[in-house]
């Protein structure tokens, strides 16, 4: 998993989450359910892309947007040959 721009943004509201959880709890256990909170977030992004990526295939189709199949539309290419 390859460090993104969007990663910042993620980076400072866990990190504004961790400032306001300090009046509360102590430091400590502010900064442990924060990182944990992170990791978590890493995690379920990463498995949601590879779910996505799965689910795409080689692509979709420009015109229908069927799900691309050895480089050919199923629904398109059966239209051009009839």
């Amino acid at each position: 998993m390859g460090f993104e721009k969007r990663e910042i943004v993620l980076i400072i509201g866990i990190l504004f989450l961790m400032i306001g959880m300090l009046p509360f709890i102590a430091p400590v256990y502010a900064i442990i359910i924060s990182v944990v909170i992170y990791f978590g977030v890493r995690v379920f992004v990463g498995r949601r892309k590879k779910q996505i990526q799965k689910a795409m295939g080689e692509g979709m189709c420009a015109v229908c947007g069927q799900k691309i199949v050895n480089n050919k539309c199923p629904q398109c290419d059966t239209k051009n040959q009839t």
